[in-house]
């Protein structure tokens, strides 16, 4: 009797009975299970997605590298034939250029999976 009241005090003055407040339980364990089987299933699915984001990241950083530079290869830290500025600026052109396109594949796999399932890939 003291559950049923203290459901009536959440819900409001409206009396309701227990087999109300099973059905209300069901679908909240129903979301919550829900959400997590879509973050079980987002894994694969965003490691695959990050592993071409990677690679795309990779392809796109050597072409802006051959444009914005005259050299064809990129510099390396260890690479004693490039001077520091040319190093950090190759290093600080690649961060943002792998930043960039790993949000864009994160969100835009993100919206793929939620068109796909229903369901947000939240954490």
């Amino acid at each position: 009797m003291e559950k049923a009241h203290r459901v009536e005090e959440v819900r409001g003055a409206e009396p309701i009975d227990r087999a109300q407040a099973t059905v209300g339980a069901r679908a909240t364990v129903g979301a919550e299970e829900m959400s997590t089987a879509a973050k079980i299933a987002y894994r694969p699915f965003g490691l695959i997605s990050g592993i071409v984001g990677g690679l795309v990241a990779s392809a796109v950083f050597e072409q802006v590298w051959r444009r914005v530079s005259d050299q064809e290869d990129v510099p390396d830290a260890l690479q004693p034939e490039y001077p520091w500025h040319e190093i950090l600026i190759a290093a600080a052109l690649q961060g943002a250029v792998y930043a960039v396109v790993r949000a864009a594949v994160d969100r835009g796999g993100a919206k793929a999976f939620q068109r796909w399932t229903g369901e947000w890939p939240s954490d």
